[in-house]
């Protein structure tokens, strides 16, 4: 019977590992460079490294904060006694280089790429910080800046282990595709089947399929036929009827009929391969964006370098001594530096990533989430994505006088209780819900690509497709078909049609809620999709979408994207099987459906637990809330600078107003709990728009 199957789905990854980010996560110093495979491994040494350098750098900080002399006057206590500024340098130099030394090999990672960053900043002031305290312990006119130093290491330490624990993973995407190849196949020599690795076969060699088993390579049938189902690569929802001379994509399912495959495409040119090739370039390209944070701290380390070595040079102008100005210097710098801008984003993502993982939205990847308040174009995936992804009886009746239409479905019933099909797992559905008692199949057949029959109630009971009728040319009632996204299948009793069952891959319903959300948000809305022209217009005229794509293939929907991005679009994808993982991966923002096949949630940025398209609304909206409340943060942690740079250069020294490092490092405090505060505010911001 010409069944359709839907598309396969994995429900595997609904238990994934929550928080995954892509492998471009801009703080993984030294990380860059790594081989494009999965590196969670790494990743969770660097989170380890990260919490161990935290916490051993704290204690140390303990003895330092306590003979700090400016403690010592703040507070009110005498602790000195010889050498106490050389311990004082030893334990502050361990800290520097220890503690430190993820920020001195960031920074060495941010020039070599010219994308001074956050990294840059920090090097730059812990190195000022401690190469003047240095100097001053032995024998330079002035104060030291150990504490500060000590607490600047590690408040951004605490700030990057957060950040990396919010998004911790690593795209697994191209093993995943990797795996879908199998590895093994049954090769045809003189009439007899050996079992050969995939890699050792040549083209025009000869390969057996049997029945339920992948297809192992790219190739031509010489022998057999079969229905092929290619959802997970084409993304159409029926399989697709193969034979003689027609070609089969390596990684697609054959289905009940046995096939032999002349190898045409085997390795790097294999169908799979290149859809891997085209995954892995996306992501390579994605990941010279930078993160929000890293585009102000270099504004941040230009404007603290251009005003220390100005503040230098202006006093020595001036004529003021060397050790004066290097002091004034030393402070613009350390004080630039603002701890806040440490915590600000870190905080405001471990707080967004864990309300939108409340909310059914995984965040893989932190650059797409904050870039989603700018999407102005979504591209659907239909099978699955907007439709269920399933066949669901639509309509059925009866065209005899003695059957009513539940009884035609308890025949149909009766037949299909026995098949596996996708087709027949909607019809048993439909009769579970209406109740049905299907009675027992007797004398089951299979009649090739064309039905079954059975015996029932005395009857030739036979569920057959819309080819068989047209063959036997019986007539069939105007009412069996009604709209072109429907499969009909008929049903005959001895020799006579006495009904129909016409099933359809049903929209969702939150489908119609998200396009009006998203429309009224101003986004444009397209579908791309492998079914069929007739298929797609309908669900495209019945959501109202902008417009639709229909028969395209994974590397068509990539260049789709792509044309929408050249056109000025900033583009989401959104989809839920490996046709989409090109598309996915170079879209500005992918977002994967999680009861889609483990490759599109591997390769996406963002994965909607609940595969409730509303939820795509409810994230274009977070991301703007989320952004506000990053800019924010940004405000506050630099906010103060603005106040203390020109104090601390000294532009108020003719009235006798200097700030000494000192206040400068009570405004950080300060600012540094303003802005913990406000990232928590963010989740108060949420419940109300949930609501």
């Amino acid at each position: 019977m010409d069944h359709d199957h839907s598309k396969h789905k994995s429900e595997s990854h609904k238990n994934h590992n929550h928080n995954k980010s892509q492998e471009n996560h801009s703080h993984d110093h030294g990380s860059h460079g790594h081989g494009k495979h999965d590196h969670t491994k790494h990743h969770k040494m660097m989170i380890k490294d990260f919490r161990k350098r935290f916490w051993i750098s704290l204690i140390i900080t303990i003895p330092i904060l306590v003979m700090s002399p400016m403690i010592q006057n703040v507070f009110g206590y005498d602790f000195s006694f010889n050498f106490e500024g050389y311990i004082l340098f030893g334990l502050s130099t361990f800290i520097f280089f220890y503690g430190g030394w993820p920020f001195l090999t960031g920074l060495v990672n941010e020039l070599k790429k010219k994308q001074p960053g956050m990294m840059t900043l920090i090097a730059v002031a812990i190195t000022v910080a401690w190469g003047y305290s240095s100097a001053t312990t032995f024998g330079v006119e002035g104060n030291t800046f150990f504490w500060e130093l000590a607490t600047l290491i590690d408040i951004m330490l605490l700030g990057h282990w957060i950040e990396m624990k919010s998004v911790l993973g690593a795209s697994k995407s191209l093993q995943m595709l990797v795996e879908m190849m199998p590895s093994e196949a049954h090769l045809l020599k003189n009439g007899d089947t050996k079992d050969v690795k995939v890699d050792q076969l040549k083209k025009d060699d000869v390969v057996v399929v049997r029945p339920g088993e992948k297809i192992p390579v790219d190739g031509v049938i010489v022998d057999g036929e079969s229905h092929v189902n290619q959802s997970m690569v084409t993304g159409e929802s029926k399989p697709v009827k193969k034979a003689k001379d027609d070609k089969v994509i390596g990684g697609t399912i054959n289905g009940n009929g046995s096939l032999n495959v002349s190898v045409q495409q085997v390795g790097d040119d294999a169908y799979l391969n290149k859809v891997i090739t085209m995954v892995r370039d996306a992501q390579s390209e994605k990941s010279k964006t930078q993160h929000l944070a890293d585009r102000i701290a270099f504004w941040l380390t230009i404007v603290a370098l251009t005003v220390g070595f100005g503040t230098l040079a202006t006093w020595l102008i001036i004529g003021k001594p060397f050790v004066f100005a290097l002091e004034r210097m030393a402070s613009v710098m350390v004080i630039t530096c603002p701890h806040a801008l440490g915590l600000a984003v870190p905080l405001v993502v471990a707080i967004s990533t864990s309300i939108s993982a409340q909310q059914g939205l995984l965040i893989r990847n932190r650059t797409a989430f904050e870039n989603s308040r700018k999407i102005s174009l979504l591209a659907f995936d239909k099978t699955g994505t907007l439709t269920k992804g399933n066949f669901v009886v639509t309509r059925y009746g009866s065209f005899s006088d003695e059957l009513d239409d539940n009884q035609v479905l308890r025949f149909a019933g009766a037949l299909e209780a026995k098949s596996e099909h996708p087709l027949a797992l909607g019809i048993m559905q439909k009769v579970k819900d209406e109740k049905i008692e299907v009675p027992e199949a007797e004398s089951f057949n299979a009649i090739t690509g064309k039905g079954i029959e059975a015996d029932v109630e005395g009857k030739k009971v036979k569920v057959v497709s819309p080819g068989f009728v047209k063959e036997k040319e019986i007539e069939v009632p105007e009412k069996a078909y009604k709209n072109e996204a429907e499969t009909v299948v008929f049903v005959m009793a001895d020799t006579k049609l006495v009904g129909f069952i016409a099933m359809a891959d049903e929209i969702r319903p939150e489908s119609y809620d998200a396009v009006k959300t998203l429309k009224k948000n101003g986004l444009k809305l397209y579908m791309m999709t492998g079914d069929n022209e007739k298929v797609a217009k309908s669900v495209s005229d019945e959501l109202g979408l902008d417009g639709y794509f229909a028969g395209i293939l994974p590397d068509q929907k990539l260049e789709k994207v792509k044309e929408f991005q050249q056109q000025g679009e900033f583009v989401a994808m959104t989809g839920d099987g490996i046709n989409d993982a090109p598309a996915l991966a170079t879209a500005d923002v992918g977002i994967a459906v999680g009861s889609g096949t483990d490759v599109a949630a591997e390769t996406a940025d963002i994965i909607l637990v609940n595969s409730n398209p509303q939820d795509i609304a409810s994230l274009v909206i977070f991301g703007k809330e989320t952004y506000k409340k990053m800019i924010q943060n940004f405000i506050w942690a630099t906010g103060y600078n603005v106040v203390a740079i020109p104090l601390a250069a000294g532009v108020l020294y003719g009235a006798g107003i200097l700030i000494s490092p000192a206040l400068g490092a009570v405004l950080m405090s300060i600012s540094t709990v303003v802005v913990a505060i406000n990232a928590q505010l963010l989740k108060r911001k949420m419940k109300v728009n949930k609501e």
